[in-house]
Formats: structure tokens, C-alpha cells, sequence
């Protein structure tokens, strides 16, 4: 069952080494905007960000679905964070392979479908292809077009459904297993999530019971604890530097 984050719990991490701090962004630590570009961080957030890094044996790593340079420049945030993008397909670092060539046939199949529906966009990510219908006024065939999006792509690739959004990747990267990674390679004795949105699932299911997992906003999760929005999320991560320090 989801319930408050007590302060208790936080109190309880302050004294846990090494420690992994983590969190999504878009949803998390700035607020959804129809334009991504646009998607500012919650005043206090970087400040926050960068007390934690700076407590020796704390890990910060940003986790999202942006591709990593999308990511860094968005959020504008400096400092000593691992970047996660492309949930995880982008583990500190561009993706490799011969995926490119996939991504753009994919791309090419969706955007006649995107451009017959006014108010939809295609977002083409490092590691993926993203049909985005939020701005589309009419909801039922913003719906339609989801559905036939996911109806013409592979099968073999890998559908990451979100608010308002279909993500289609050609790797099977998910948070989940970038979390597990970072646990793994860095031997944390803790963890701690933030996430938003369908996607954090991955990541609320893959930490351990003894970690942290917190999902920001309403609808039904994994994650242990909730909080009403980003501005609560960076009142946690303040009260959670306060208790490192």
C-alpha cells in the first residue's frame, strides 16, 4: 500500500552508505509542459541536487526517458550526476550499436500517421521514437492514434506507453534494470526513486524493500510511498540533504 513518506524513513537513510539517490525528471523535478522544451526545473531543484552529490558516499543519477544531451540541456543542471537517458539504453554515455538504422525506419512509418493528426508531435530520441498527443484537442483520436502506432511498429520493439505518449525503443532498456546497474556498481546499501510516470514502474518494482520508492502524484503504483507533486518532490530531496549534512 502507497502511503506519506514519513520522516522517519528519511532520518534512516541519512546514516546509509553508499547511497544512491535517483530520480526522473519530466514530471518529477520539473513540471509537464505541451512543449518539452519548455520543461524548466522546480525552483530549489538543482541547489538540492547538488548538496546531495556533494555528501561523500552519495550517488545522484538522473533517470529518463530524454535522450542524455536532451536531458543535460533541459534541465541545465551541473555537476558530479550520473545521466541516465533513453531509460537506460543511454547508461553514461551515447547508445552503441546498429539500433540507429531501426529508429529512423520506424520514424519514417510513423510520421505520415502523426502529421494526419492535428496537435501531434513525433519525438525522435537517441534510442527511440515517440508519438505525443497531448496537445491533440480531440482525446478519442488522440487514443486512435496511439493504438495505431503500436499496430504498425515491430512487434520486437519494445512499447513504453506514457501520459499522453507512446514510446516505441529499439532496445529493451528500461529503468528498472539501469537502477539495478547503478545498485550493482556502485554496491549501494540504499536506494532512493522519484518517479512520475508509467515508465517508473520499472524502477519502483526493481529496487529492493529496504529502498525508497516514491511516485509523484496520483494513479496506482509500485512505489512504497507518494507525493502530491514536484514541489513536494524537492521538499524532499531538501529534507533529505538536511538529514546528510
Amino acid at each position: 500500500m502507497t502511503s506519506p513518506l514519513p520522516d522517519d524513513v528519511l532520518a534512516a537513510l541519512a546514516g546509509r552508505r553508499p547511497l544512491l539517490v535517483a530520480s526522473d525528471y519530466d514530471g518529477v523535478l520539473a513540471r509537464l509542459r505541451d512543449d518539452p522544451a519548455a520543461a524548466v526545473p522546480e525552483p530549489g531543484v538543482a541547489e538540492a541536487l547538488a548538496r546531495l552529490a556533494a555528501v561523500e558516499g552519495v550517488t545522484v543519477a538522473l533517470v529518463s526517458g530524454r535522450g542524455a544531451d536532451d536531458l543535460r540541456r533541459t534541465s541545465g543542471f551541473e555537476g558530479d550526476f550520473r545521466w541516465i537517458g533513453s531509460h537506460g539504453a543511454e547508461f553514461d554515455g551515447p547508445l552503441t550499436g546498429d539500433d540507429a538504422g531501426r529508429r529512423d525506419e520506424l520514424a519514417r512509418l510513423l510520421a505520415p500517421l502523426v502529421e494526419r493528426t492535428p496537435g501531434a508531435r513525433l519525438e525522435v530520441k537517441p534510442a527511440s521514437v515517440a508519438v505525443h498527443v497531448r496537445q491533440v484537442a480531440d482525446r478519442d483520436r488522440g487514443a486512435a492514434l496511439l493504438a495505431e502506432a503500436r499496430k504498425v511498429a515491430d512487434p520486437s520493439l519494445t512499447m513504453k506507453p506514457g501520459k499522453d505518449v507512446l514510446e516505441i525503443a529499439v532496445t529493451d532498456a528500461d529503468k528498472g534494470s539501469a537502477l539495478r546497474r547503478l545498485v550493482e556498481e556502485l554496491g549501494a546499501a540504499a536506494a532512493v526513486y522519484l518517479g512520475d510516470d508509467v515508465t517508473d514502474e520499472d524502477g519502483f518494482r526493481a529496487l529492493g524493500p529496504d529502498d525508497v520508492t516514491v511516485k509523484v502524484g496520483e494513479g496506482e503504483t509500485a512505489a512504497r510511498y507518494r507525493v502530491a507533486d514536484p514541489e513536494a518532490a524537492v521538499g524532499l530531496l531538501r529534507t533529505l540533504a538536511d538529514r546528510l549534512a
